[in-house]
This record gives C-alpha cells, structure tokens and sequence, in this order.
C-alpha cells in the first residue's frame, strides 16, 4: 500500500517486493523520466499543430482576411465599373445610331460600318458572377472593354468633324445656291414671261423660253442670287447683249441678260445681294427687262423653284401661278 514521507512532503511511491516480502521504495530511472517528457512533449506538439490547422481552415489569418477584404472590394468595384461602361456603351450606341440614321442622312451621307467603328465590336458576355475571376482576368476584362469603347469614341470623333466638315461645305452650297429675285420684286407684278414654251417676241413663233422675263425700268438695280465668281461680263453677240453669268460653283450658274450697263467684273467674287449690274434692253430685246436663267450642270432649269429666300409660302404661289402664264417673252 503507498505510503507518504511526511519530512519532505514529497510523494513517495512505494511497492511491495514478493521476493523480499517488503515494501520497497519505488525508484524511477532518469531514462525513463526523459522518455515520459518526451512523450508528453511530443503529444503535446502533435495536439498543438492538429489544432493550429483545424483553425487555420475555418478562421481566417489576419492576412488573409485583408487579402479577402482587399479581393472583395476589387470585385465591388468592377461590378460598379461595368455597370458605368454598360451605360456609356448605351450612350455610345444610341450616339451611333442618330450619327447613321439622322446626321449622315441630313447630308446624304453613308453610314459608318461598325466594323469602321472599332477593330473588335462583337458582343462581350457579361461577366455575371465576378467571383469567378481572379485580379488578373478582372483587370484583362476591365482593359479589353475600356479598350473597345476608346476605339470607338475615336471613330464617333472622326465621324463628328466629317460631319462638322459637310456642315461647312453645306453652309457654302446654300450659299452658292440661287435663292432670291434678282430685282427688287415686293409687289410681285413684274415677272413677265416664265420658263418654258412661249411666243418669241420677234418671230411671232413658240419656242423653248429658257429663263424669267423681269420688266422694270431702265436703270433698276440688278443683284447676284447667290455667292459666286463672274464668269462673263460684257456683249459676246449671243442675243443676251450685256449680260452677266456668274459661276457658284456645285454645279450652279446664273444668267442677268439685256442689262443697260454692268458693274459686275470678270473673275469677282460676289455675294448673294451684291449689285452686279443695271436693267436695260440691249441684244435681241423689245423693252427694258432682265432676262434670268438658272444653269444646273449646264441644263437650263426654271428660276421660279429658287424664289425661296424672299417669299411667304403665298407669294411663292402666287409668283408660280404669274409665271406659269401662256404669253409671249420679251426676248
């Protein structure tokens, strides 16, 4: 039976010897002891590290909870960017469209392809679970479409200052285009003769009247219908006497017959308004008129359907109508 010394207040094991029949002290060896260290050490170790990797994979490390963190916020702000480039995608295609179908088409221009637009137009799956992709894919994504939308604002770009150049030309066609009377005309009543098959005044036969008889007074003022370069100016024996024709260019000219002195020079530049010349009744004339003519292509069109910077939509009518009348010309 275990005994305890009382001197020393130390636990004293002892066991009974049954070859001595006693009660021996029980002496453990030093060995042993260091092995039973040992032993509890090294459990102890072994249980410390199973614990350590059980921790490991369910609570995260402080660094990889910022990792996590820093991974997640990432991930929010491309969802954040995506969403802004699909709504600036929306505003690029919807800028596209009214570029094809409403800019180009005032200028009857053609459409830009959207293979002229950007390199690469086709459509990008969109990325639905971001989770999925790692920094690198992100990023690579992010680039790729950024990408995209740059080609393409640089075509709009192009696109715009060709249509701010077709707005220039336009600008100088209708200005080079004939749009008023060439004599002061308020009152409406002196067209005389229109465009087409009428009495010629001195063979008293019908033939083609290429232009509008305006009667007035020798001496009215006689203005350029459009910007434009004198071409001719003076009599060169054709029936128009002194006569004006004026080159604007796109394939315009006009034609200010029978005037009595012409102001206008040869190789000036005039404006639409600008006096040119005075009404007379010089080359194959029964009075005091000005003979006008509007070329397109070197095709003698009718004058009357260039009256419309001047006139009320009534006045256009009722010019249309007095020109329209079956009498006899002036030349």
């Amino acid at each position: 039976m275990p005994a305890t010394d009382t001197c020393s207040m130390k636990k004293i094991k002892y066991y009974y010897n049954t070859n001595s029949l006693r009660y021996e002290k029980l002496v453990v060896p030093l060995r042993v002891k260091l092995l039973r260290i040992l032993g509890f050490l090294a459990a102890a170790l072994v249980s410390a590290m199973i614990i350590v990797v059980a921790a490991f994979k369910v609570i995260d490390s402080p660094k990889e909870m910022l990792m996590r963190q820093e991974n997640q916020r990432i991930k929010e702000d491309y969802r954040l960017l995506n969403t802004r480039v699909k709504a600036i995608q929306q505003q690029m295609a919807e800028l596209e469209d009214r570029d094809n179908h409403v800019y180009r088409e005032i200028f009857e221009a053609d459409p830009i392809p959207d293979s002229a637009r950007a390199k690469s137009l086709e459509k990008q799956k969109e990325v639905e679970l971001a989770e999925s992709m790692g920094e690198n894919e992100l990023a690579f994504s992010i680039a790729a479409t950024v990408d995209k939308m740059m080609n393409r604002i640089a075509a709009q770009r192009r696109s715009y200052r060709e249509i701010e150049a077709m707005i220039k030309n336009k600008e100088r066609m209708l200005a080079a285009t004939p749009a008023i009377q060439p004599v002061s005309n308020k009152d409406l009543k002196r067209i005389a003769s229109g465009f087409g098959r009428r009495i010629d005044p001195i063979y008293k036969t019908v033939k083609l009247h290429s232009g509008l008889d305006f009667a007035a007074p020798q001496g009215t003022p006689i203005y350029a219908t459009a910007d434009g370069v004198v071409r001719v100016a003076g009599n060169t024996g054709n029936g128009y006497g002194n006569h004006v024709i004026i080159n604007h260019g796109y394939g315009y000219e006009t034609l200010y017959g029978h005037q009595y002195r012409i102001k206008a020079k040869v190789g000036q530049r005039v404006k639409r308004g600008e006096l040119i010349g005075w009404v007379g009744s010089t080359g194959k004339s029964t009075g005091p008129h000005l003979h006008y003519e509007v070329h397109k292509n070197k095709k003698r069109i009718n004058p009357i359907f260039f009256f419309y910077n001047d006139l009320t939509p009534e006045q256009f009518d009722r010019i249309v109508k007095l020109a329209e009348s079956n009498n006899q010309s002036f030349d």
